[in-house]
């Protein structure tokens, strides 16, 4: 038997995972909470004002200076199944999303790898929306696999079918944030033609409309709003005045801007004093390398960036203001979350012309054309090395184990609840306890069984209250895994490898940092506390098994060759029938 074929038969099946019972929560609150998640794409740790970036963001400042940070959250590296964690609080394998949704689910698969969220694992919305509450999504889904098309039969993993009482946005991992191909309900709908028209504005309008004044003397019916912007994912689309507020910002280079950010950090107090920055990742460029036009095109990517996280915070400030104009603010419970570290798909040139194909544009064609960013004309995104300004202090980013790619900025308000508003709290909390969390804020739970159904267990756990005491503890473990790269989490320790892809799992070579000591994992210390990681590996081991069928294997072709995870700066290009599917492609319900 091969090695591939004893780990699959070893692990333990889903099912088979005894349920222990949470305990008994208090009685919903008289007056429960509107809560609103706002998730942010591709929006890396240092990416927000209050963690110590220069891309101006007083909303989201706003929100923290009242409320809370938490400056040591995690999540799974990539869009979908961090969104699995974050609505389920279920690890995604658990929920067979470990990877993007599939294109065609294989009914017989029944593993991690299915693509299709199982369906005795409750979302939040359905938890809240049982505990009485309104339950609206509006933007990006990227849950459901991809041949489903919200006919009958064909759309059991669209929001409608998972407790949203409506759902307005996309349906895939990215659009055009002018244009944006939508579904509404359980339908697809044109693109919009509106002169001046945003995504990021349409959906927050709608969030506002959901929001009406409370009638005095009535009862108001709680909310719960999902909203998911696609900033900053790409395409990178801006008005072009939030582009140009950032002139001459970015001409200092991605090198000189981590060591300020950094320092930023220590003194808001995000990061310790002793922390260290890693060097530039293997593969990616030195500023100082670059041609002066190379310098020129380079920045003006990360000025559109930069304008599209400040216009997405100036939504999110007219939600804020909107809730305060009404009365609402002190008691709607907000987080303000990334799904990812910052993204890292674009290699050393950036993508300028599509997504996810390689840019064959000179620097000088860029540059002769360089007022195109930020427009419908592009599909834009940043060089890579711009992911490396964003995950500041932390190797590497998005998709890859190391905490650029899972770490992320996390903001909590909650006026009624908060005391020490502005207070940053340094407990654990990984994206599987969000849900569990606002469950237990509406005075509810998620159920052990619907009818006669058992859910799968609930691997989260609330951190409600950190939010009033900053001595309640965090969580004491997690293990990760993404295309066969794994980590686990145990208190002050943190071990991880990056795995050759098909390759003998035994062979990969662990890590080990101490987190508390060394927060950047600057430093391994493998060599030194080798007994650590046989210790941490047996963990690891331990988690997979309770949270995954299998609980390791190779990931599937279509997302294995996406990413090699070694010191190369770009990308090979992905063989045709692998390739992401464009949401700009034609679709028959309205030709487009």
């Amino acid at each position: 038997m091969s090695r591939l074929s004893k780990l699959r038969a070893c692990a333990l099946p889903l099912f088979a995972t005894t349920f222990v019972a949470a305990p008994a929560l208090a009685k919903a609150p008289a007056q429960q909470p509107n809560i609103v998640v706002i998730v942010l794409d591709d929006v890396g740790f240092s990416d927000i004002g209050s963690f110590g970036s220069e891309i101006r963001t007083p909303a989201i400042d706003a929100l923290a200076a009242g409320g809370l940070r938490f400056n040591r959250f995690d999540t799974k590296a990539v869009c979908s199944p961090t969104r699995a964690a974050l609505l389920t609080g279920r690890n995604p394998q658990t929920v067979r999303m470990a990877d993007l949704p599939a294109r065609k689910v294989n009914p017989a698969d029944l593993t991690r790898d299915r693509g299709e969220l199982a369906p005795n694992a409750q979302t939040i919305a359905q938890v809240l929306h049982t505990s009485g509450y309104q339950t609206l999504g509006l933007g990006k889904w990227h849950l459901a696999p991809e041949d489903q098309d919200g006919t009958p039969g064909k759309n059991g993993s669209w929001p409608l079918q998972r407790g949203f009482d409506s759902f307005y946005g996309f349906f895939l991992g990215w659009t055009d944030q002018y244009h944006p191909k939508l579904i509404e309900g359980n339908r697809r709908i044109p693109s919009p033609d509106t002169p001046g028209y945003h995504f990021s504005v349409d959906i927050t309008d709608r969030a506002i409309a959901a929001l009406p004044a409370p009638v005095t003397g009535a009862k108001t019916q709680p909310k719960f709003i999902y909203l998911a912007y696609g900033a900053g994912h790409s395409p990178i689309q801006v008005p072009r005045e939030w582009i140009d507020s950032y002139k001459g910002v970015y001409e200092k280079g991605w090198d000189a801007m981590r060591e300020d950010r950094l320092a930023r950090q220590k003194a808001l107090g995000i990061m310790p004093a002793q922390t260290t920055l890693p060097p530039r990742n293997p593969g990616d460029r030195a500023w100082a390398d670059l041609t002066p036009t190379e310098k020129t095109v380079y920045a003006r990517f990360m000025a559109t960036y930069a304008g599209f996280i400040s216009h997405t915070d100036a939504q999110i400030g007219r939600l804020v203001q909107h809730l305060k104009d009404t009365g609402q603010f002190d008691n709607t419970l907000i987080v303000v979350m990334s799904d990812n570290g910052a993204a890292s798909e674009a290699g050393q040139k950036g993508n300028f012309e599509r997504l996810y194909a390689p840019n064959t544009l000179t620097p000088e064609q860029m540059l002769a054309r360089l007022d195109e960013l930020g427009t419908d004309k592009t599909q834009a995104e940043y060089p890579r090395p711009w992911a490396m300004l964003g995950s500041t202090p932390f190797r590497r980013y998005k998709i890859w184990p190391q905490l650029g790619g899972v770490r992320t900025p996390l903001v909590v308000s909650w006026p009624r609840t908060v005391k020490d508003g502005g207070a940053i709290r340094h407990q654990y909390v990984d994206v599987v306890d969000i849900a569990p969390t606002l469950a237990d804020a509406a005075g509810t739970r998620f159920p052990a069984k619907v009818g006669k159904v058992a859910e799968l267990p609930v691997a989260g756990q609330s951190f409600k209250t950190t939010l009033s005491s900053a001595k309640a503890p965090g969580r004491p473990v997690q293990y990760f895994e993404l295309r066969g790269n794994r980590a686990i989490t145990s208190g002050k320790w943190r071990a991880l490898t990056i795995h050759k892809q098909m390759t003998d799992f035994e062979s990969d070579v662990w890590q080990l940092y101490d987190v508390e000591a060394d927060p950047s994992e600057s430093t391994d210390l493998a060599a030194k506390y080798p007994a650590k990681v046989v210790e941490l590996k047996k963990l690891w081991w331990e988690q997979a098994r309770k949270y995954s069928t299998p609980a390791l294997a190779e990931a599937p072709e279509e997302f294995r060759r996406r990413e090699s995870f070694d010191d190369s700066g770009d990308r090979q290009r992905l063989p045709e029938h692998l390739r992401p599917a464009d949401p700009n492609a034609p679709t028959p319900e309205h030709g487009q």
